[in-house]
Order: structure tokens, then sequence, then C-alpha cells
């Protein structure tokens, strides 16, 4: 592709320069990686919060680079171009360099639950027909492949060569997860939206915002700058920081529809909960539907209102969208039943890891818990501390039994976490393995127990330092079940 067609009108700063005979040059490939660099690529320099992508030029043309693209001069043996925003011109580069996507995409943020929605509303156009893909936390999901991945938001190139990949094999519809970051960072400026939509805000990535309105206005990014007017913009009505979302996405000229309890689009009237699923009531325009949802928990309802009004603004019927929501299946690690004792207690793992969202899986197992909720989890390493009392308060108010463990503790002392989460978590134990922790807990589960253990949810690994290490709740759950079973 010619760098005239890869870098468009959006950045004033180069019209000259393609009006020029460097417009003609013809792009093989582009990266933000050095170590990914190609022959007759283009690569561009983004200033990073641990390292400045300059530093990494000349290895760039070492690799064969023929054009630099950075945020300010640079000297290369190479033309260097300087724009305003390089994040911004790479994720609109990679929507041009690998063209086609999904027709129908949609993204969700907020705190929690956004692997849920892109995950309901991914099976909600799958009961209506469509070939329908999820993009998020726990990888990529479509009619052909199931995929694990690491990153909410993956980077723009990554990004755009899985949607043309996924366009490739015939997906129609895909719902992605928007994370703070992916949006602060313009991973998704590329990405042609239809519809967008929020969950909720907690304490989150206070490592790196330096406020909860800093967080808010980086998650209100989906709607003040990729959406275009008149777009639907599906909102949880429920949150203390719902009103902060349909201001937003008002001001941005966006067709807001709220669901829930509050709720003008999609509103609930009841719930009643059981063992493993809750009973709905929903009104939608003068049309009242009773639906049963497989899923535990007041957290669960919400995303699956979010979903359903996702489909639905995307041309599922009413009907068959809410009909849907009855054949859900949860998203991996989100309270994902993994077995019972012989005793019958319950267990369960789940991705929580944040204050709200624990408090959350806490609340929503205690209806149907008639023993002691049994909770084990622990606090990352290299992320925001603050939350570490906070959460070892939340565990202490809902739980009977707290264990303290290790949770991807990276390049901090473990010991150190653990007596964070301790100090407001009297009574609680500490074991530091958390398999051992694991088994731990099972072994003293008795009949109308719930065990929780959050925090990893879907992950496959520990992380110890710089090295990660296989490690797996949902199989030291079942190793512990099965043990005591014998």
């Amino acid at each position: 592709m010619k760098l005239r067609d890869l870098s468009g009108t959006e950045f004033p700063e180069l019209n000259e320069v393609m009006r020029s005979t460097l417009g003609e040059l013809e792009i093989k490939s582009l990266t933000a990686d050095s170590r990914k660099m190609e022959p007759g690529g283009l690569f561009v320099a983004l200033a990073g919060s641990k390292a400045d992508g300059a530093a990494f030029i000349n290895d760039a043309v070492a690799k064969g680079a023929s054009l630099i693209l950075s945020g300010h001069p640079a000297d290369a043996p190479v033309p260097v171009l300087a724009v305003s925003n390089p994040r911004r011109y790479l994720s609109l580069a990679a929507s041009r360099f690998y063209g086609a996507q999904p027709q129908t995409m949609v993204a969700v943020t907020g705190t929690a639950g956004k692997t849920s929605v892109a995950s309901f509303t991914r099976q909600i156009w799958a009961a209506a027909g469509y070939a329908a893909a999820q993009i998020g936390t726990t990888g990529v999901i479509s009619p052909s492949r199931s995929d694990y991945g690491s990153l909410t938001t993956p980077d723009p190139v990554s990004l755009h060569a899985l949607l043309a990949e996924l366009a490739g094999e015939g997906v129609t519809h895909a719902a992605m997860e928007a994370s703070s970051h992916g949006l602060d960072q313009h991973r998704l400026d590329g990405v042609k939206l239809v519809a967008g939509a929020f969950t909720n805000l907690g304490r989150d990535h206070m490592d790196y915002h330096p406020t909860m309105e800093n967080y808010m206005a980086a998650k209100m990014r989906l709607f003040s700058e990729l959406l275009e007017k008149g777009q639907p913009a599906v909102i949880f009505s429920d949150d203390p920081w719902s009103p902060h979302a349909i201001k937003a996405a008002e001001s941005a000229g966006l067709d807001v529809r709220t669901v829930g309890r509050k709720g003008n689009f999609l509103t609930l009237k009841r719930v009643e909960h059981f063992r493993h699923k809750q009973m709905i009531e929903i009104h939608h325009q003068g049309e009242i539907f009773e639906v049963d949802i497989p899923l535990a928990g007041d957290f669960q309802v919400a995303n699956a209102l979010v979903s359903a009004g996702l489909a639905i603004s995307t041309g599922v019927p009413v009907a068959v969208a809410l009909r849907a929501l009855e054949k859900l299946v949860g998203a991996a690690g989100r309270l994902e039943l993994v077995g019972h004792a012989k005793n019958g207690a319950l267990a369960y793992v789940d991705y929580a890891h944040k204050p709200d969202a624990l408090e959350n899986v806490l609340t929503s197992v205690r209806p149907f818990t008639s023993g002691r909720i049994v909770v084990v989890f622990g606090c990352g390493g290299d992320r925001d501390k603050g939350k570490r009392p906070i959460m070892g308060e939340v565990a202490s108010r809902l739980s009977d039994v707290v264990i303290v463990t290790d949770d991807n503790p990276r390049s901090e002392v473990p010991e150190t976490i653990r007596s964070e989460i301790m100090a407001a978590a009297p009574g609680a134990l500490e074991i530091a393995d958390r398999a051992q922790a694991i088994r731990h807990a099972v072994a003293m589960l008795e009949s109308g127990d719930t065990l929780i253990v959050a925090g990893k949810g879907h992950e496959e690994g520990q992380i110890v330092g710089t090295t990660v290490l296989p490690f797996s709740d949902h199989q030291q759950v079942r190793s512990a079940l099965e043990e005591t079973s014998l």
C-alpha cells in the first residue's frame, strides 16, 4: 500500500509530504515493535511509560524499515515523519492496511462485566442466525476458533489483522471489550463501530489513571470520539456513574438507550433468585417479557440486559434477543461453577480482582448459600496498591472464611502484598502457596457452603517476577475436589 493511502487525511502536518514523491512510497508492513519489523515496512515509534520507541529506531532500520513515524523529529538513515499523535496514526493506518472488518462491530466499556457482555452479545447474535465473534480478555471466540488471549484490547496492528481474518472467515458481527488503557491509547480509533455500551465504574487501574474522574474520561472516549452522532449507546442505568455516562453520550449526540431498573429501553421490573438461575421481568415499549437467565448474580442480570440492548440495537428482534438470554453460557472464569464437594458444597472460580467485582460475586452467592461463604483471593503485584486493604475489608465483611494467598506477585515481595490485605482482614488465614490455599479451602467445606476462588478466573499462569508459571484455578479446584471425594 502506498504511504499516501495508508496515511489518509487526518493529519494535516503530513499533507505536503503526501503530495511529494514520498507519498508514493510502497509500505509493505507496519509495526510499533522493532522485533517484528520486516523489510520495506513502516516503524511507528511510540512513547510509553517504560520505554520510548524512538530508542529502537536503529533496530527497526537494521531489520529493513524504509520509513519511521514518530511524535518528534529523529535522526535516522531513512526518512522520519513527525505527527502529533503517533498512536492514533498507527490505529488508522492499521485499519487501512488490513482493510476488512466484520460489518457490525460493537464495543463495551466499564470496569466489570465487559467480558460477559461481549460473550453474551455474541451468543445472542448467534441465536439470531449471525456468524458472530467476541474479542477480549479471554481471547477470541468465533464459529471457527476459540483462542486464549491475554489483553483486553489488543494493539492496533494485531487487532486489525485479527478483524481482517474474522471477516475473511465470514464473521459479520463482532463484540469487543474496550479497556480504559485501550481507549486512552487510541487502540480502537480505526474500528468502524455501529454501537457502544457502558456497564459500570469501580476502582481499578489506579496505577495508570491519577483519579477516578480521569479513569471515567478515558472510558467515555468510546462515546465522545469513537461513535458517530445518532448511533446507539447502551448504558446500564443503575450504577453510581451511570448519570455521567448518560451525560457524555447525550453530549456526543448519541441515541442513548438505558437498561436496568431505571432503564428507559429495557426496564427491569422484577427479579427472583434461585440457586442456578434467575427469573426476570423486562418491560420494553409496553410489552412485558418474563425470562429465566441460567446464571447467578444481579451483576449477570445487568450484563445480560446490556447485551440484549446491544443486540436489539444492531437489528435482532426484541423477542429473539430476550429469549436467547435463556440459553446463555457464562464467560470463562466468571462465577463459573467448577464442581461440588461430596457433601454438596459448591465451588466457583471468578475473575474478580478489584473491590467492586469481589463485592458483587460474594453478594451474589449469599442468597443460595445456607452455610458459609469461603473465599480464596490475593492481589497482583506492580498494580494499584490502594485496592489491597479495600479488598481485604470486602472479603471480611461479606464472607465467613477468608484465605489470603498469592495472585501474580510479579516483581513485588509476596509477603508484603499479603500483609497489606491482611491488615484489613482480621481473622483471615494466610496461605502463600495458591494451590495449598485452594486445597485447604476445599478440605474445610461443609454441606451448604459455597467456595469462591477469586482473582485469576480464566488465566492459565501465575506471574512470579517476569516468569509465567503454569497455573489454573480451575484445575486446582477440580483436583482438590477429587481428593476430598476419595
